[in-house]
């Protein structure tokens, strides 16, 4: 499906760092995209994550309602049905995605510089959590600690790979307002409108993304180099990572944030296609400045795109979404 599987557990136990870093600096380099084996995630905690999702998302749409976000851009809580639509961030003029969510942000507060950064609050809004069913806040706050750690290893790994010290980016994430998201499709009742999918087409936007989809028709696509799409089924025990707009800024373009997106199902297979997935978006502190780091500029190189702040950065893709 030219998405390579890597197994990160030689980085994990320290057996094999430069390999691991290596072959996945050759992945973001080549596709933006990459599986991951050997990384720690407890299969049971994503088995019970996806099945009390299935449970909220199950609700009616007036309890699922009472749990909508309430500010600027923050992604927290309820969205519903056709309420997002991320083609929009690429500027393009479809309908809004067949999906509805449950998003929730950094478990820890925001720090004392940030509070005096009014821009900054949404990105460190308080979570929204549902009254039901009852076990969501446990696990999915259980899952997010496992995914953010995960995050922080991918990122030392990314510094070994782009030859740069270990905990380079240790600094820039260390109040990091990531974003952890369960995502619904459910059945078609009806046709999509021209040019509507599930997902519209788009790049991520911070750093890296963790995902963990259920299989099915109707899934993931990602958009090679030579312009053809290809599917992302999902492989037992495997994540998928892809990087975002943040490192592709980092690396000077070196590194891809690809374009990808969720398919319709077939139309035979619509009515009985339910799918679902998980998501980790690592976004870096609010205060971190991307820049073009120095391993990836030089004579005949010079850097792509000015310095800009993470949360800025992310208030400009945020809004675009609405």
């Amino acid at each position: 499906m030219g998405i390579p599987v890597i197994d990160i557990s030689g980085f994990r136990d320290g057996s094999d760092k430069a390999g691991v870093a290596s072959a996945v600096a050759r992945a973001c380099e080549d596709v933006g995209f990459f599986c991951i084996s050997g990384h720690g995630v407890d299969p049971a905690l994503t088995e019970r994550a996806f099945a009390i999702s299935r449970d909220f998302f199950d609700q009616p749409t007036d309890v699922k309602m009472r749990f909508r976000p309430t500010g600027e851009v923050a992604p927290r809580g309820y969205a519903a049905m056709e309420s997002k639509g991320l083609g929009a961030t690429l500027g393009q003029n479809v309908p809004k995605d067949l999906r509805e969510q449950f998003m929730l942000g950094t478990l820890a507060p925001i720090t004392p510089a940030l509070s005096k950064v009014p821009e900054a609050a949404g990105c460190y809004a308080p979570n929204v959590w549902p009254e039901t069913p009852a076990a969501y806040r446990p696990i999915f706050t259980e899952l997010y600690r496992s995914f953010e750690s995960l995050a922080g290893t991918l990122m030392r790994i990314f510094a070994l790979g782009l030859a740069l010290p270990e905990d380079y980016f240790a600094d820039k994430i260390d109040h990091h307002f990531s974003v952890l998201g369960s995502n619904h499709y459910p059945p078609l009742s009806h046709p999509p409108l021209p040019g509507q999918l599930r997902t519209g087409e788009h790049t991520d936007f911070g750093s890296l993304t963790i995902l963990l989809p259920t299989a099915g028709p109707g899934g993931l696509q990602v958009k090679l180099a030579d312009g053809t799409w290809t599917d992302v089924q999902p492989i037992p025990g495997a994540l998928i990572i892809n990087i975002g707009d943040m490192m592709a800024r980092w690396t000077n373009d070196r590194w891809r944030s690809t374009l990808h997106r969720v398919a319709n199902p077939p139309e035979a297979a619509a009515a009985m296609s339910r799918r679902q997935s998980i998501a980790f978006f690592c976004h870096p502190n609010y205060d971190a400045e991307i820049r073009c780091i120095e391993s990836c500029t030089g004579p005949g190189r010079p850097p792509l795109y000015p310095p800009i702040l993470a949360g800025e950065h992310m208030r400009m893709k945020m809004v675009k979404r609405l």
